[in-house]
């Protein structure tokens, strides 16, 4: 307890990170007020129809997502999900397109143009998803929940959603840039975080009214919990290295000696993005059959409508591991790390410089992301047993999944990014002993 507010001290006499912190919650403040601010021409007393539909299954992910927003009609009802699907199509694209290859090669300047596409990208995805949104709203709530129906609802709310979203994104970047960094992730965890209580609340009162054991089983619950955030902790910070022998001369004695050095390779180099990826495409048949319960469908659409099916859980299961490799495939360059290698005159002892090298640490590479990758799509099944063994679904969705991973990422790379603050002015860190490892080592990663 000392140290924790020593460390406090320590982080107010810090007058850049003080000011960063005020201008992040600040930020969060506003984000959260506006998740209760009604769309216009919407009685928020008779939203007791779109809160039940979105108390459990996809659509109770997407309202975790915007922090519950989505079964508010808040005018922050779409979140942030419209950008990250912006973004994740940007990246297939610069993987496909030659164009935005060339974009990715041209440092800040390219950097500065594919934002701006991704931001077009949004607002064209946001004009398909608000008018959806509104169509399954109007078909939820009765006819004397509207003030204003028609063309003329239609029209002002899709703009007013479309604004919103941009606005969310808009502060994401400003906490990125004035504030304590990783604001699209802070967003997206804030938003998780602000159904935790109600579902630990609704969880515990489930098991009290429960006869025989309900209390036993509820810490049951919280033990198994902490189990498995220490394993998604593990996930995140997971590391194996490669020892690579460089030649250096010791001067003095004309010796030549090995200094032995490592490459980081991550067991998880592709941290929460294909689960993101996974569930967007999971997303699909829901949307096409318009928010319609799964109860009422037959066939595939119910297959691939209920989260606690088989084939369901089976297809995400899958399509995780074939998105952990693929992510990893685009952003760890065995080819680049070799010519690195081999301009800073450094070799693998027993592998020849060149294509040997390259094969070797892809070989090792493919090695390590295959337990990664089963070990991330047993994370990402993990609420649908949760949900089976009897948990609360929302209560459930922090037992694994994106919403695990996010929180476990934004709260590790959020306190490296304090802990640098603390080390580079002579300040104790926030550890007694090592520094806090994030997703990405020395940084933040978007989200």
């Amino acid at each position: 307890m000392k140290k924790f507010i020593e460390t406090l001290k320590n982080i107010y006499k810090i007058e850049d990170l003080r000011s960063r912190l005020g201008i992040t919650l600040f930020l969060i403040l506003i984000y959260r007020l506006g998740s209760y601010v009604s769309l216009p021409g919407v009685d928020p007393a008779q939203l007791t129809q779109l809160k039940n539909q979105t108390s459990g299954g996809l659509l109770g992910l997407l309202d975790m997502f915007s922090g519950g927003a989505f079964s508010k009609a808040s005018i922050f009802a779409l979140g942030i999900m419209p950008y990250i699907s912006a973004s994740i199509v940007i990246q297939l694209l610069g993987i496909a397109v030659p164009y935005f290859q060339r974009l990715q090669k041209e440092g800040e300047s390219g950097t500065r143009k594919i934002n701006q596409l991704t931001r077009y990208l949004t607002v064209v995805i946001l004009l398909f998803q608000a008018p959806a949104y509104l169509v399954n709203l109007q078909a939820q709530l009765p006819a004397t929940a509207f003030a204003i129906t028609g063309v003329a609802f239609t029209f002002t709310s899709t703009v007013i959603l479309t604004a919103g979203s941009m606005f969310v994104m808009w502060l994401g970047e400003r906490i990125t840039d004035k504030g304590i960094g990783n604001g699209i992730s802070l967003i997206i965890m804030i938003g998780i975080i602000a159904r935790l209580p109600h579902s630990v609340v609704a969880e515990f009162i489930s098991r009290i009214e429960q006869q025989g054991g309900g209390m036993v089983m509820f810490l049951l619950e919280f033990v198994v919990l902490i189990v498995v955030f220490m394993a998604a902790i593990l996930l995140v910070q997971g590391t194996r290295k490669i020892p690579v022998q460089y030649a250096k001369r010791i001067v003095g004695n004309k010796q030549y000696g090995g200094v032995r050095q490592y490459i980081p390779l991550k067991v998880n180099a592709a941290g929460v993005m294909p689960i993101i990826f996974a569930q967007a495409i999971m997303f699909i048949p829901i949307t096409l059959v318009g928010f319609a319960k799964s109860d009422s469908l037959s066939g595939f659409a119910a297959a691939f409508t209920n989260h606690l099916g088989v084939w369901y859980n089976l297809t995400q299961f899958l399509l995780v591991i074939v998105f952990t490799y693929f992510y990893t495939a685009i952003t760890v360059n065995p080819l680049q790390m070799a010519e690195d290698m081999k301009k800073n005159g450094g070799f693998i002892p027993g592998v020849k410089p060149g294509k040997k090298t390259v094969e070797f640490l892809d070989t090792i590479m493919s090695r390590i992301t295959l337990p990664g990758s089963v070990f991330l799509g047993i994370i990402t099944i993990l609420p649908t047993f949760a949900m089976i063994a009897g948990i609360n679904q929302q209560f459930a969705y922090f037992f694994g999944g994106t919403s695990l991973l996010i929180l476990v990422g934004v709260v590790l790379d959020t306190l490296q990014q304090i802990e640098s603050h603390l080390l580079m002015r002579h300040y104790d860190g926030l550890m007694k002993s090592g520094r806090i490892k994030g997703r990405t080592g020395g940084g933040a990663a978007a989200y």
